[in-house]
């Protein structure tokens, strides 16, 4: 078996110049890189394709089988530890998913009782009597005309089907550590909103305002749910009627706190501290702010709603922070004391006759 010599070791003399040839004789080509990047190319570019004719893919279950498929593309090659590692991440994030889509028909099945009237007194407290979404519709939303902040609101309420999936995906293939610190903070504000979901079943504003056909409600004047109209503006006609196929099996009373408005704030807050720039920062805050006001406007969430998910999100990312202070503590605590006994014991050896 060949061995390495000092030049390939230092990077000196004539044996191998470079730095990257020095460590090409250590490190084994990646034989497997140029398949994962292209089987990772192909699931993009047949993503894309599905969008332009199915729509977003909505469902818990279906988004779980796509992100399975992609982290398996981006997995080929790997040692079979990797590969070990990866079904107990999956299984980690199949039981996230799953306790939400339980959560679905719990409270009925338990009795409790549908929050209306005390969301919506929350809101006319917060501002002085008003609806927000009754008075942002009034002077904005009309059943005729398609404007561009109608789009945006549809663009920007779609991102929670895209977003937070992209970057879980992401974070896992490029740095699990990462990975695991993200979805400690994901996992936590799920728990509290899926224990939410269950003892307060809430009624969202357009619900309030009569729309569900089976439960009529007139706790506000009625209430335009215009989530889709401004992909059909888009011609987007398929992700359109996806949405509102889909929107019928979802969980309609789990409005408090809003999971719209609780991933796009933690997205922003975990990748906060590693931006700089004082306007990409303002960038990043101005997400889950347009985020709040789409849902607002286009009936799906009282501002009570939103205000809890971003406390609910505030409190899961300072839990967590301050358990990792103390993780990293308590880490070089133990390796000062390891590097103390060395050091005690060789000056005992020095010592010695």
């Amino acid at each position: 078996m060949a061995t390495a010599t000092p030049a390939a070791v230092t990077g000196s003399g004539r044996g191998i110049g470079t730095s990257g040839r020095a460590v090409a004789v250590f490190v084994p080509a990646d034989r497997w890189a140029f398949v994962r990047l292209a089987g990772v190319a192909a699931y993009v570019v047949a993503y894309v394709l599905w969008f332009r004719r199915y729509g977003i893919i909505i469902d818990r279950i279906s988004v779980l089988i796509s992100v399975t498929i992609l982290l398996v593309l981006g997995h080929l090659g790997r040692p079979w530890y990797r590969w070990r590692r990866l079904a107990g991440d999956l299984v980690l994030y199949s039981a996230i998913w799953l306790a939400y889509e339980e959560t679905r028909g719990a409270a009925d099945r338990l009795g409790l009782p549908l929050q209306v009237e005390s969301v919506r007194n929350l809101d006319r407290l917060l501002f002085l009597g008003a609806d927000p979404t009754v008075w942002l519709q009034r002077r904005f939303y009309s059943p005729q005309v398609v404007r561009w902040y109608d789009v945006a609101a549809s663009v920007v309420y779609a991102t929670h089907f895209v977003v937070p999936v992209a970057v879980i995906v992401g974070l896992w293939l490029a740095n699990r550590f990462e990975w695991v610190r993200f979805m400690r903070r994901l996992a936590t504000v799920l728990l509290v909103a899926c224990a939410s979901f269950v003892v307060l079943p809430t009624a969202p504003p357009w619900m309030a305002g009569g729309g569900d056909r089976r439960n009529r409600l007139d706790a506000l004047p009625p209430v335009a749910r215009s989530t889709g109209r401004g992909w059909f503006h888009l011609g987007l006609d398929s992700f359109a009627h996806a949405w509102e196929t889909g929107r019928d099996w979802v969980n309609n009373v789990a409005a408090m706190p809003s999971l719209h408005a609780a991933f796009s704030l933690l997205v922003v807050a975990f990748f906060f501290p590693w931006v700089r720039s004082r306007w990409w920062r303002a960038a990043l805050l101005s997400f889950p702010l347009a985020m709040g006001v789409a849902l607002v406007y286009l009936g799906e969430h009282y501002v009570v709603d939103i205000l809890a998910a971003w406390a609910l999100v505030g409190g899961s990312c300072a839990l967590w922070a301050r358990i990792e202070r103390w993780g990293r503590r308590r880490r070089a605590s133990a390796s000062r004391q390891a590097l103390g006994g060395v050091e005690v014991a060789e000056a005992v050896t020095a010592a010695r006759p």
